[in-house]
């Protein structure tokens, strides 16, 4: 009797936080992500090039960009890099450039994804304003690879996901316009 109460108790215990749903509250003194907005592209938004390749072989972004991806720059060979395509093949067909203050800063944004495999395999390239800092988020398969170059990049993955999440907002209410009053 006394083992089946014990077992008992410690069944609840372990599928409580399961039942209930396992939330954990930030650490003190820490926010939520950083808040993102998306606005109209203007001459900042295409300094580098007006389309993702473009800003990809343009003369002051392109060793940077090259240094950003590293191994996962070229074609993929075994032990060598993480990706299963090359970094540019997540850009072959480029979304708008565009413009997103991601906190207190502003990035070109360049979206793109594989031609063969555009559903999963999508890319996102941010670059601070004045091009000296740059962040990527490449996804494979649900599974996202970030990336970061320049001086004091900070919160890259969640200025990513940001960024990302304000895009595809954007993105929706561009396809699906709200009536008017």
């Amino acid at each position: 009797m006394r083992h089946s109460l014990l077992r008992g108790a410690l069944v609840c215990l372990l599928l409580t936080p399961v039942i209930a749903g396992c939330v954990v509250p930030p650490p003190p003194g820490s926010s939520g992500p950083p808040t993102a907005e998306v606005f109209a592209a203007d001459a900042r938004a295409l300094a580098y090039g007006r389309s993702a390749s473009e800003v990809l072989d343009n003369p002051q972004l392109r060793d940077k960009v090259r240094a950003l991806f590293g191994a996962d720059w070229g074609p993929p060979s075994p032990g060598v890099g993480k990706l299963t395509l090359a970094a540019p093949a997540y850009f072959e067909r480029g979304g708008p450039v565009r413009m997103v203050r991601v906190g207190d800063a502003n990035y070109i944004a360049i979206t793109g994804c594989a031609a063969q495999a555009c559903v999963g395999h999508r890319g996102l390239l941010l670059v601070r304003e004045g091009g000296d800092q740059l962040m990527a988020r490449l996804d494979e398969g649900g599974f996202s690879h970030h990336y970061a170059h320049g001086t004091q990049v900070a919160g890259g993955p969640a200025v990513l996901d940001s960024a990302l999440r304000a895009l595809e907002r954007a993105s929706e209410e561009s396809a699906f316009p709200r009536p008017g009053p």
